[in-house]
């Protein structure tokens, strides 16, 4: 690859790689690898690297940080929506427009024949290579590194986009996830409450608030999750969301002082 090739790549990605050979691999179609292999002279050939182990070192490495971050982000969900989640983040029909969007295709290095029936735009070869390129952020750059790059380039832009549409998967059933960690907790459900509607009527913005009541259902409520949205629905589940992290959030306090307890009763 030339220079200025590897440096108008290194700034889609938001990386620059102190190893080049790396980056060269990646992108480096096993058409291409073996191509210039039956070029090389004499019975002993070097085998010239492709980018199919790199694709298969960064599908794991995508997967463990997708996990990560879903867990993290989401302690209500069961394995099996965590599960479902991960799988729409990773697959193939997500991946494509983040391999679109960086443009890989262009930098693709590949064999005549696979130059020829157009491999610079399949969908296979571009999720490929995608994975390949990230994997070259791991080895270059460590696990920090890949990262950084899988949540700003594939992971936070997807989950933005479902919350703001208010998709069919767990992301957007927060009311549901809410719900049943109350019944758990012995709680009273929240009340949702429509406090503000702005905007023309063709895009409105509506404001809701999910008051959680304290134990008993007295008082003016516990917390309140408070967000917007394009919808009442949409505004309702991202107010979900909040008062599931402030419960995630004091049962891990209230997990502590126990623990906290238990060590001074046995001193």
């Amino acid at each position: 690859m030339k220079e200025r090739e590897i440096s108008a790549l290194e700034t889609a990605l938001g990386y620059h790689f102190r190893r080049r050979a790396v980056i060269e691999q990646a992108l480096t179609h096993s058409s291409q690898a073996r191509e210039l292999e039956s070029q090389q002279a004499g019975e002993v050939k070097v085998r010239v690297n492709d980018n199919e182990q790199l694709e298969f070192l960064g599908d794991a490495v995508l997967s463990l940080v997708t996990s990560e971050e879903l867990f993290h982000r989401f302690p209500q969900f069961r394995e099996g929506e965590l599960s479902k989640l991960r799988a729409h983040v990773v697959s193939e029909r997500h991946l494509i427009r983040t391999a679109q969007k960086l443009e890989l295709g262009h930098y693709l290095r590949l064999g005549r024949g696979e130059e020829k029936s157009g491999g610079r735009s399949k969908r296979a070869l571009l999720v490929d290579a995608l994975e390949a390129v990230l994997a070259a952020i791991y080895l270059d750059g460590g696990m920090d590194a890949a990262r950084e790059f899988i949540l700003r380039e594939i992971l936070v832009p997807e989950l933005e986009s479902m919350e703001r549409g208010g998709g069919a998967l767990p992301m957007s059933d927060f009311k549901s996830a809410l719900q049943e960690t109350l019944q758990g907790l012995g709680m009273t459900q929240p009340a949702y409450v429509l406090v503000q509607e702005s905007g023309p009527e063709h895009n409105k913005t509506f404001t809701v608030e999910a008051r959680l009541k304290t134990k008993n259902g007295e008082g003016a409520g516990e917390f309140v999750g408070r967000a917007q949205g394009s919808t009442k629905k949409t505004a309702e589940q991202d107010a979900a969301r909040q008062v599931l992290a402030y419960l995630a959030t004091r049962m891990q306090s209230t997990g502590a002082k126990l623990a906290r307890g238990l060590r001074t009763d046995k001193k």
